[in-house]
Formats: structure tokens, sequence, C-alpha cells
């Protein structure tokens, strides 16, 4: 392939080559295990116990509120479930949004099915939630309020600090997905009344298959995953030194470029929005027009279908996608775009560009010249299309 844009980084994104060369040792070297009792084991151990210390000081947090999971599910998972089960004698109520990632719906789902009561919350056009509804969803057997820090669609920044004033007020614990905004926006678990976080290093440019768990002291779930004592007995199962040590450098290195990262990332965001939205006929922004993700564009054309346009745009070198790459073999339209009020035949046709720092003006100038012309050959092909144009021209 002569050339490659990759504008898919809320699926994965590439590993920064510090945060590589930070993990190497850990592999061939100093690959010990840091539960070991023996001298060798302890330059593991304080490998992860200094990524655990960076990780905590990055969010304002105490070292031993991070515990290190295999990512983002895992961690939503945990503080959902971990709740209903630590929490059953106060109630069984979780409130929750219909625009979570499946991590935190399916969760909800399960937990239904065992005698659980969750809310939903709906959103409003662009994807943001009603503090005033959530307040009302309130009720004296909730446990649990879960929402998402941003979307991971339509890049919709909730209102995460008085979501937290709310729970707080109310006595009711808040977890966030942050797996899209850690490391994009900033996040300081105590100023946001925050009390469980989820967050994955896949998402900061570190490496996959880990990532952590942020539980305030004063939140006593149980044991997630039974076995060793690993995790202060929480989470047994031997530590991935090599992952910890990456994801640390990555978050450090991340958190540390955030506003001058996101200020450069928006401005090329912002132009390929512009050039979309006027130059081809019939396009739609999905998402908040201002309070959103610096990287995120979700687009929605009419008449076409997303996955004829996603087979396109890869013939043309570009790797984007219809929705969260969690759910890209299924065939139904997004139920992010459904939940903000889109009927099935335009969310069938969606597009979500996320940027990264390498993305420049020149990549999304070919960007927007293909989706253009892609565009315009699908709905040469669309007998709706041309029934369309037919009746507003009569």
């Amino acid at each position: 392939m002569e050339k490659l844009i990759y504008l898919d980084n809320a699926a994965t994104t590439a590993l920064r080559p510090e945060a590589f060369e930070a993990m190497k040792p850990y592999f061939m070297e100093n690959y010990s295990n840091p539960n070991s009792v023996y001298t060798f084991a302890q330059q593991s151990k304080k490998a992860v116990d200094e990524a655990r210390e960076t990780i905590a000081g990055l969010l304002g947090a105490k070292a031993n509120e991070i515990y290190f999971t295999a990512g983002g599910s895992e961690s939503d998972n945990w503080a959902i479930k971990g709740c209903a089960e630590a929490f059953a004698s106060k109630g069984k109520h979780i409130i929750t949004t219909k625009i979570e990632h499946h991590a935190v719906l399916h969760t909800c789902e399960y937990l239904e099915k065992k005698g659980c009561e969750i809310t939903y919350l709906d959103v409003d056009e662009n994807g943001m939630i009603s503090v005033e509804q959530l307040e009302q969803a309130i009720r004296p057997d909730t446990i649990l309020i879960s929402i998402m820090f941003a979307n991971n669609e339509i890049g919709t920044v909730e209102p995460i600090r008085e979501i937290g004033a709310v729970a707080k007020k109310h006595g009711v614990l808040f977890h966030t997905d942050a797996v899209q905004a850690f490391g994009h926006l900033p996040i300081q678990v105590d100023e946001l009344n925050i009390d469980l976080l989820s967050a994955s290093a896949h998402k900061f440019y570190g490496p996959k298959g880990v990532g952590f768990f942020y539980m305030r002291n004063s939140v006593k779930l149980g044991a997630y995953v039974h076995g060793g004592a690993q995790e202060r007995a929480r989470r047994a199962g031997t530590s991935n030194v090599p992952g910890i040590v990456g994801m640390a450098k990555a978050a450090e290195l991340a958190v540390a470029q955030m506003q001058e990262s996101a200020e450069k990332i928006a401005v090329v965001r912002d132009h390929l929005i512009k050039r979309v939205l006027e130059e081809v006929p019939y396009s739609r922004l999905n998402g908040h027009p201002e309070q959103r993700l610096p990287n995120n564009a979700n687009f929605c054309f009419r008449f076409i279908e997303g996955e004829s346009l996603l087979i396109m745009l890869d013939q043309r070198g570009i790797c984007a996608s219809s929705g969260s790459a969690c759910t890209s073999g299924s065939l139904d339209p997004s139920h992010v775009l459904l939940a903000i009020g889109l009927p099935h035949e335009i969310a069938h046709g969606s597009l979500r560009l996320t940027l990264s720092e390498q993305t420049t003006l020149e990549d999304v100038d070919y960007v927007a010249d293909s989706i253009k012309a892609v565009v315009e050959r699908l709905r040469s092909m669309s007998p709706l299309y041309e029934d369309f144009v037919k009746s507003q021209t009569e």
C-alpha cells in the first residue's frame, strides 16, 4: 500500500517510542516476578511501584488507590459488578446512560438478570446527558452512577464535574469510564468527585492489554480476580511488568503534552470538519460541536452505507471506522447514533475519524477529497438517492 493515513485512534493508538524503550528491559533483562522475595525480583517490584506512583500523581490520587488491570473493559466490569456485590444490602439500583461503551452496557444487562434495576438515561441530540434528569433518577436504593467521561464514538464530553457533585450530594458512588479521556483531557479525581475510574493504556499511546482502575480508598470493593495476593489481594495474577511500565511512561508523556497536543490536533480536526460539511451534501457532524474530544470527527452521510464507505476509503489507504471497534462485526446501526435521535437509515451511513498528533493538514485534505469522491460514487449507485434528487426537482 503506497499511502496509509491512520484515522482510527479511538480504536487504538501507536505505541510511543519512549514507552517501548522503557518496556524493553523488563522482557529479557529484568524479567523477574515482582512478587517474589529474592533480590533480583526487587527491580521489577520497584518498577511497578514507581508506575503506580506516576499514574496516581497524574490523577491527584494515592498510589494505593491504583490497581493494574488488563484494560478498560475489565476495569468497567470491576467497578460495576463490584459495587453491585459490595452494596447489595443497601440497594440494587444503578444509573448509567444509553450511550455507554458496551463494556458498561453489557455488564449492566448482565446485572439486570441478577436482579439489579438499571436506569438508562437519555441524551440530547449532541449526546449530552441532563444533570437534572440524573438527579431526578436517584433513589434511596441507588448504589452507583456510571457515566462515561467522553463518548468513544461521537466524542461528546459529558459534564463530569456536575455529575460528580450530584453524586456526592446524594451519597452515591460515581464511576466514570475514562478510556477515551485519560491522557487527552485534564482529570483530577478529587476535584471532579470521582470515586471509581477506568482507563486503558492503548488509547493514549501505551501498550495493548494493560490498563488501570482507580478506586478511592473509602470504597471497599471485594476481590475481582481470586487467586494470589497481587494488587493488594484484589486482582490476582502475575503482574504484566513491561505493560505497566510502558503504560506509566505513555501516561506521563500524554499528560505533560496534553494541552499543546489538543490544540494542535483540534486545528487539523476543525479543518477536516469544515471541508466535509461544506463540500459533501447531506452530511452532518455527530456529537457536541464544542464539548468534544479534540481528535474526534464523526459524520453521517445520507443515502449510503457506512460499510461500503469504509471499504472504499481503505482502498485509498485511509483507516477509519463506522463506530466502536468493539462492534465492527455488527450490522446493526450504532446504539449511540440511535440514542441521539438519528433514524436507522441515516445512522447506517456513519464514519468516525479520530486523529493523532501525526495527522497533518495535507492528510485530512486527502481524506476530505476521498470522502467527497467516494460518497458521490456510492450515491450514484443508490436508487434512494436518485428518487430523492427527482423529488427535489419536481
